[in-house]
């Protein structure tokens, strides 16, 4: 019988060397990991894996054999082949939980007098000062974390904001911009340091004027045009009240085709400014449904078993440190005492403290801590969530 040769395909294994790609941040979180600053994403890594990495971010990068781990984090935008300037990650390892995400109040001046605002008129004067800023950035990028959310008041108002967006690039984290869009012009967004901005858009023209002002819609939509033209990613958060619950549906087709990337809905809580304008008070009935709004993955997320904001903190323009900025008036600390002290002055709420037991509990999180204490108990139910969940009957 003749013999048949069959040809057996072989994999070859080349030894390449690479660079840790200089969008990839190595962070000690509880796990070990590697963020993603453009693409936004956290991989959790063995010690393996992050050990590797770790070399890959030396000046000569490292040699390896084409594996399935190094052809992942190629696809991922991990790794690359280019030789990229060398720099080391800050690695401290981080209080568990972790801080991920800071909200930066950097100015409470803005140059609107939104009706739901909840700074109100008390100190609209209060801001921080460039050393302050570049100082708190300093003490977060050691805790590991990824995503500063740059606010206000209207954060472009402020004094020195020229030198503070200069002074960005020196920190290795996602930058996130909030903003009403009123001063985002073509030459702005050319020398922006951020990497992504959010645009506050409350309901379609009417209806967002009527708590912004007039001719702020048409403002803020030319903004999110002018910004995704220039290459940012934008996302947009929208406000509930009793003038735009017809107007939904509309935002979500306009938000779909101009390609925003996030659209945040949420209830403001009735405090500072929205305190005075009755008209814009929203019962739980009326507003809970309209919470089902929204898409992609926000701007900060939680962990099974825990309530909402576990790895979130805020700084006031004044130096006040809270949970968030809703807790001013409740605050752990200033920036005196340093972001770390302060951040392990706040105790996580766990998921089984709370006075709620619907099947929803996990995905719900028990909805904003906030919104439950004005409705009377700080661990009972924000019926806001309850209503949105349509378990209140």
């Amino acid at each position: 019988m003749q013999e048949v040769h069959r040809h057996r395909s072989y994999r070859v294994k080349y030894i390449m060397r690479y660079f840790l790609a200089k969008e990839s941040l190595l962070k000690l979180l509880e796990n070990p990991a590697v963020y993603h600053v453009r693409n936004d994403d956290l991989y959790e890594l063995d010690n393996d894996a992050f050990t590797f990495l770790r070399q890959c971010e030396s000046e000569e990068g490292c040699e390896a054999e084409d594996s399935e781990f190094v052809d992942y984090c190629l696809k991922e935008g991990i790794l690359t082949r280019d030789k990229v300037p060398s720099r080391h990650s800050v690695l401290i390892k981080s209080p568990e939980p972790s801080l991920r995400y800071l909200e930066l109040q950097i100015t409470n001046r803005c140059n609107l007098k939104c009706r739901h605002c909840y700074i109100g008129d008390k100190d609209n004067s209060a801001e921080l000062s460039t050393a302050q800023i570049r100082k708190i950035l300093k003490e977060f990028e050691e805790m590991q974390g990824l995503r500063v959310l740059i606010s206000g008041g209207e954060p472009l108002v402020h004094r020195e904001f020229e030198k503070i967006n200069e002074m960005l690039p020196e920190f290795l984290m996602r930058k996130i911009l909030f903003t009403n869009g009123l001063l985002l012009t073509k030459v702005m967004l050319k020398k922006l340091n951020v990497d992504e901005i959010q645009i506050s858009i409350d309901g379609l023209e009417d209806a967002h004027n009527s708590m912004r002002g007039k001719g702020t819609f048409r403002a803020a939509v030319g903004a999110v045009k002018k910004a995704l033209s220039a290459g940012f990613e934008v996302s947009v958060a929208t406000m509930v009240h009793p003038i735009n619950l017809c107007d939904f549906d509309g935002m979500e087709r306009l938000f779909k085709e101009l390609g925003i990337k996030d659209w945040t809905v949420d209830i403001p809580c009735i405090t500072g400014r929205l305190e005075k304008h009755a008209e814009f008070h929203i019962s739980p009935e009326q507003g809970g449904k309209y919470l089902r709004y929204g898409y992609g993955s926000g701007l900060h997320s939680g962990a099974p078993g825990f309530a909402c904001g576990l790895h979130l903190a805020a700084v006031m323009a004044d130096g006040r440190v809270s949970k968030c900025t809703f807790y001013a008036d409740r605050f752990a600390g200033r920036i005196e005492h340093g972001l770390r002290e302060c951040w392990q002055r706040m105790k996580p709420i766990k998921l089984d403290e709370l006075r709620c037991d619907c099947q929803h509990i996990e995905s719900c999180r028990g909805g904003c801590r906030y919104r439950a204490l004005l409705l009377g108990d700080r661990l009972g139910k924000d019926l806001y969530r309850c209503y949105m969940y349509d378990i209140m009957k």
